[in-house]
């Protein structure tokens, strides 16, 4: 199961991967290179989906009998790690939306 914390270190992760909150030079600015929380969303997004069709192609080519088992068990680990990400975050959106929902006006 997916803790908050786990959900935080991907998210941290997933942002130091794409460059964003890198510290500049001093004296200079610091410009994000991403666009925002929604790209780096869409990249993670895009990554799950990735990884969930290479484990269907890696399990099509054992049943063809082209690839070795622990890649088919490899690649399916990756789409179920990206997947509970995937979810970590939606939950974590849904809970601050309520949290938004519930401040008076």
């Amino acid at each position: 199961m997916m803790t908050p914390l786990a959900a935080a270190k991907a998210y941290a992760a997933t942002q130091k991967g794409m460059g964003v909150g890198d510290v500049g030079t001093v004296g200079t600015e610091a410009t994000p290179k991403a666009g925002g929380f929604a790209d780096i969303l869409k990249s993670a997004m895009s990554d799950a989906v990735h990884a969930s069709k290479n484990a269907e192609h890696q399990m099509a080519a054992q049943v063809a009998g082209k690839t070795e088992l622990v890649d088919v068990v490899t690649a399916i680990s990756a789409a179920e790690a990206s997947l509970e990400t995937v979810m970590a975050v939606r939950d974590q959106v849904i809970q601050a939306y309520q949290e938004i929902m519930r401040m008076p006006i």
